[in-house]
């Protein structure tokens, strides 16, 4: 039996599934009716019900290759990636051949808080960012293709973020928490499932068209209460420890021989007295993304 003209409309694809952020995607995609075909590098160790899997090459399709990846089954209008947003112009001839209508990317609100960071690595993140941001706009434009951009500030969640997962092992591991100065920067992180509800209502909001939204979570609170926030989730008495730059250096330097801890810094610790807030004021009256307050529950926490 051939694909619907319905079946058409209602199918959409992810790529990037297995990410945080896809994971928390998918069931609200299924639960909305949606046919998804789900595209990652590696297969899915849990399935989801109502979900089609698909391996995909982290390198660009060849020309007729992106048709056959779904040979007889018709095209998909809609896509998501919630992979980082440089993967995606390696996808680009996939969505042509498909057909795209409409593509939803995360990028990061990092592309604006590490630009000028005292970090090298740090501002080569935020370099691609925005160099991947560019490379959509001009695809897009090219190929008649409508785009949103999604700028999530800090996310955490299900336990399998690497922000606040990675404060909560730490504490776990040591039993404290080191902090440089004050560390009164406000924060608002975002719930990884707020985000993937943004994701699904940009999919098709009309206003939504060749917009970029930066989404931030629902409550505004100090970096020093954010990671109290997580010994009490951990029920655990805070115990925080303010060193000088210097022995953050020197830890940073014997932490990042490990390779949970590969990604800190002295840069991180430098933000802890930054504010990093953004507005998601635009992002409510279009895509009507409401955000909860920060509030860790257990399956937030380090499995």
């Amino acid at each position: 039996m051939g694909v619907t003209d319905v079946d058409f409309q209602n199918r959409i694809g992810i790529i990037g599934a297995t990410s945080l952020v896809g994971a928390s995607l998918l069931p609200l995609l299924t639960d909305a009716g949606w046919q998804v075909t789900a595209f990652s590098r590696r297969a899915m160790e849990r399935l989801v019900d109502g979900v089609d899997w698909r391996i995909i090459r982290p390198h660009p399709l060849p020309k007729g290759e992106g048709a056959a990846l779904l040979k007889d089954e018709g095209g998909i209008e809609w896509w998501v990636c919630v992979a980082p947003i440089w993967v995606l112009p390696n996808h680009f001839t996939l969505l042509e051949a498909q057909g795209a209508r409409r593509v939803v990317v995360l990028s990061s609100t990092s592309r604006f808080t590490k630009d000028d960071s005292t970090d090298a690595e740090e501002q080569a993140v935020a370099q691609r960012l925005a160099d991947a941001e560019t490379q959509v706009r001009e695809w897009a434009a090219s190929r008649k293709v409508e785009y949103v951009i999604l700028r999530p500030t800090l996310i955490y969640g299900l336990g399998q973020d690497k922000n606040l997962t990675e404060i909560a092992r730490f504490i776990c591991r040591f039993g404290f928490f080191p902090l440089f100065g004050q560390a009164n920067g406000l924060r608002q992180p975002v719930h990884a499932v707020d985000v993937a509800k943004a994701c699904l209502a940009a999919v098709r909001a009309p206003g939504a068209a060749n917009r970029e939204y930066n989404i931030s979570g629902g409550e505004m609170l100090t970096y020093r209460n954010m990671v109290c926030r997580i010994f009490t989730a951990l029920d655990r008495h805070p115990r925080l420890l303010s060193v000088p730059l210097w022995v953050f250096r020197l830890a940073v330097n014997v932490l990042r021989r490990l390779p949970r801890y590969r990604q800190w810094s002295v840069a991180m610790a430098e933000r802890m007295n930054h504010d990093l807030v953004f507005d998601h004021g635009d992002a409510t009256r279009d895509l009507d993304f409401l955000p909860r307050a920060f509030q860790l529950a257990p399956e937030d926490l380090p499995k």
